[in-house]
């Protein structure tokens, strides 16, 4: 039997069934093409996709991320992208809960809901879902330091409304070394960050079969001003650290990696951004089988979510945003994306309209319904360019692997530790984001509408406008919280929580989700830890 054979075979018994397609002219489409012998999607190393027929069986999730002002705002435009088609929830949390400060904090002072949604209780969490059935729909939340609280609330806002921990689906991003090598939102230090990484992992494997609890990021480094293989280098290195950390809890591979994730950056140059996919497949695939010793395919396929390149809009002649965004979000689909958030077209000015939020959708709904790329997988593959392409990734990430390995003795986890820790990652980070503005500087590349065809429109647009009166609402139900408590109960909770983190042993999440029940609020949880994790301040090294 030929490889095309095995693939076809793999169709007829796949539960996810094919279904026919056409052009827009009527001709017929096979789900994907090659030559008999050559690789097909859903064949390891899953190089063409991860699945036989791709999106002939099942779209990508049309993910679009919201988050603003209060629980109770965000809730509305949750309820908006629903309406508008959106098949998935992606939140975003404003400054201070991303760094584990409640919003009375004095440092979280004019950042309240300004960059996302805030959450300080249980209480915002019940707001933030309102409505919303946990058992019917997914939700990925981009949480990192105070991951672990965030989805205890999750947890407990399912609790409440009957929806079984088993039932929830979804992705916790929880990917806690990218925020020291690019992001720069850490409270602790990076091993101790790792074990509550690691007991999340264990909490879920355990209780929350459909969850993710841990999806392992590239797109913040990418932001950052990496190279794409850098990024994509970085990103498998992280996920190589924390299947190595998981494992030395005493898990195995196969329970654990089948629910890890990949979160990826949709940039503006095409063919790059493709390989780069292709090749992310590839090197899980060999590394997972050839280095941890997976047995369970799934183990082995990289999934992954994309969210279109933040750092390429302009806020010069805004709406040439629509075309980047389209672009990115075709390459992400022409690579294999399983789920996708396309940038809003003023996010260069202000958090997204409504009205710029629903044609970021609408551009999502406008490549899978109408241009034809969802019905063949893989259509660029056995190009030259994108066979090419997807090498050279793999041979550029392989560079940096062994690199990593020396500086850990052997042990990937070793190794980024100790690339955290001397700067590494962040020199190298810096050192590409350097390259790329003197090449912008010199002409060598041209950035549309702002170092030429400078000559346009640019009159003013409307806005996304956070007043004051969010913050001022915030403080209103945190402290009206605060006043209906039970204090023996938070005290106690709290108490428990500092005495968990002191033994390594003992999952850390049960006497979160204690705490989160009690009303206890995400930084008295956080100070809890730091009294005992301590807190990471980085020394750059010069």
């Amino acid at each position: 039997m030929n490889r095309r054979e095995e693939w076809i075979a793999a169709l007829e018994s796949s539960s996810m069934r094919d279904t026919p397609a056409e052009t827009i002219s009527g001709v017929p489409l096979e789900p994907a093409y090659g030559d008999p012998e050559s690789l097909f999607p859903g064949q390891w190393p899953y190089t063409r996709g991860p699945y036989a027929s791709m999106y002939r069986s099942k779209l990508w999730t049309m993910r679009m991320f919201a988050g603003f002002g209060t629980a109770r705002d965000t809730n509305r435009r949750f309820q908006e992208l629903l309406s508008a088609g959106g098949t998935g929830l992606s939140t975003a949390f404003d400054l201070p809960t991303l760094m584990g400060r409640d919003s009375d904090n004095e440092m979280a002072l004019g950042e309240v809901g300004r960059a996302g949604v805030a959450v300080d209780t249980m209480a915002d969490m019940d707001d933030l879902f309102d409505g919303i059935d946990l058992g019917s729909i997914t939700t990925s939340m981009t949480i990192n330091s105070p991951a672990i609280i965030l989805m205890a609330m999750y947890v407990a806002v399912g609790e409440r409304t009957g929806v079984r921990r088993s039932a929830l689906a979804g992705t916790i991003q929880n990917d806690i070394l990218k925020e020291y090598q690019a992001q720069k939102e850490f409270i602790f230090p990076p091993r101790p960050s790792v074990r509550l990484v690691t007991d999340l992992v264990k909490f879920c494997t355990a209780e929350m079969p459909r969850f993710h609890p841990l999806s392992i990021s590239g797109y913040h480094i990418r932001e950052a001003g990496s190279t794409a293989a850098q990024e994509l280098a970085f990103t498998l290195a992280n996920g190589f650290a924390y299947v190595e950390a998981a494992l030395a809890t005493g898990l195995d591979v196969d329970d654990f990696a089948p629910r890890l994730s990949f979160f990826f950056n949709a940039h503006i140059d095409f063919f790059e951004e493709i390989g780069k996919y292709r090749a992310a497949r590839r090197i899980w695939a060999r590394w997972m089988r050839d280095h941890f010793g997976a047995r369970d395919e799934r183990s082995m396929k990289l999934r992954f979510h994309t969210q279109t390149a933040g750092v390429s809009l302009t806020a010069q002649q805004p709406e040439l945003n629509l075309a980047r965004v389209a672009i990115e979000g075709l390459a992400a689909v022409l690579g294999g994306t399983q789920s996708l958030h396309t940038d809003s077209f003023d996010e260069a000015l202000a958090l997204p309209t409504d009205k710029a939020a629903r044609l970021a959708l609408r551009t999502q709904q406008v490549l899978a319904h109408e241009t034809g790329v969802a019905n063949v997988a893989d259509p660029l593959g056995g190009s030259s360019l994108v066979e090419w392409m997807t090498d050279e990734m793999e041979r550029r990430s392989e560079e940096i692997f062994d690199h990593l390995l020396r500086l850990g003795d052997g042990s990937m986890l070793e190794g980024v530790y100790k690339g955290i820790e001397e700067g590494w990652f962040q020199a190298e980070i810096a050192d590409s984001a350097h390259d790329f503005q003197k090449r912008l500087n010199d002409g060598r590349r041209i950035l549309v509408a702002v170092s030429d065809f400078t000559d346009g429109d640019d009159k003013d647009l409307d806005t996304l406008y956070i007043g004051p009166d969010v913050e001022k609402n915030q403080l209103e139900r945190l402290e009206a919280i605060k006043r209906s408590r039970d204090d023996e109960a938070v005290k106690l909770s709290l108490e428990k929580v500092s005495s968990d983190a002191s033994d390594p042993e003992i999952n850390l999440m049960p006497s979160i989700l204690d705490s989160v029940r009690a009303y206890a609020t995400v930084g008295e949880i956080v100070t809890a830890l730091e009294g005992v994790f301590d807190a990471w301040v980085e020394r750059p090294e010069v």
